[in-house]
């Protein structure tokens, strides 16, 4: 049976079904004290906004999306599909985030996937259904799956704030992976979408900021162009280097 979060009451019941299965769980949620259900838009533009925050700051991730929203009105995948690639790179969008949106679009469009119709499926099954999309990862098919459809068993394992909450709550020796977490978060279903949320709730009281899921924790490589012009600087300090010991051993 699938369960959903869409209130806080069905997200404080699910949290003491949690901490019934695991009692380890009970201080954690008494620091992290009261915590709301997270809920945001759902189909193709929800998907699509997550998809503009992977890799980028909460701030950034926002000003992209908004521009995004207010270029198609209303906001609809057949529009965004044969949108010409140079307005939507105008918008901020990547190549990457252009080819994924266009893909998710298609997809909506051909009838391969019904966007709203995964919540239904146990967690698994959706995660598995998602990630088949061109430019949809794990971390962004959970990140829907919890916080746009309210699935209370989705689980993002990969998300950095939540594998060091875990840490810290339950007394690791290092920062679980994902794949660790995910072995170690098997005994919280089908609750593990309430455990993903205390523990960012418990996140953010003991790291004092809010660690919530909102963009992908992949590292950004830095661009190319930077990385030659550090090189150069670092050749040129040698140099100068050299040039000054000659001079004293001259």
């Amino acid at each position: 049976m699938t369960h959903f979060l869409h209130s806080d009451a069905d997200l404080h019941a699910g949290l003491a079904e949690l901490i019934r299965i695991d009692p380890r769980l009970v201080p954690v949620a008494e620091k992290a004290s009261i915590f709301k259900v997270r809920r945001r838009e759902g189909g193709f533009a929800g998907l699509c906004a997550i998809v503009c925050g992977q890799q980028l700051s909460v701030a950034s991730a926002a000003a992209i999306r908004d521009r995004l929203f207010a270029a198609f009105d209303p906001f609809h995948h057949d529009a965004v599909v044969k949108a010409r690639t140079d307005k939507l790179k105008r918008l901020g969008l990547s190549d990457a985030k252009i080819k994924a949106i266009k893909a998710i679009g298609k997809a909506v469009a051909n009838g391969d996937i019904d966007l709203n119709a995964v919540g239904n499926m146990a967690a698994d099954d959706a995660h598995t259904r998602l990630t088949a999309l061109h430019g949809v990862g794990p971390w962004t098919a959970d990140i829907y799956l919890l916080f746009c459809l309210g699935h209370a068993d989705a689980f993002p394992a990969g998300d950095l704030a939540v594998q060091e909450s875990a840490r810290i709550a339950l007394g690791l020796r290092q920062r679980p992976d994902a794949k660790a977490l995910t072995k170690l978060a098997e005994a919280w279903r089908p609750w593990r979408g309430v455990a993903a949320q205390l523990l960012w709730a418990y996140y953010h009281v003991v790291k004092r900021r809010d660690g919530i899921g909102l963009q992908d924790p992949a590292k950004k490589s830095e661009p190319a162009g930077r990385k030659k012009t550090v090189k150069k600087s670092v050749a040129r300090k040698s140099i100068r280097k050299k040039v000054k010991r000659k001079k004293r051993n001259g």
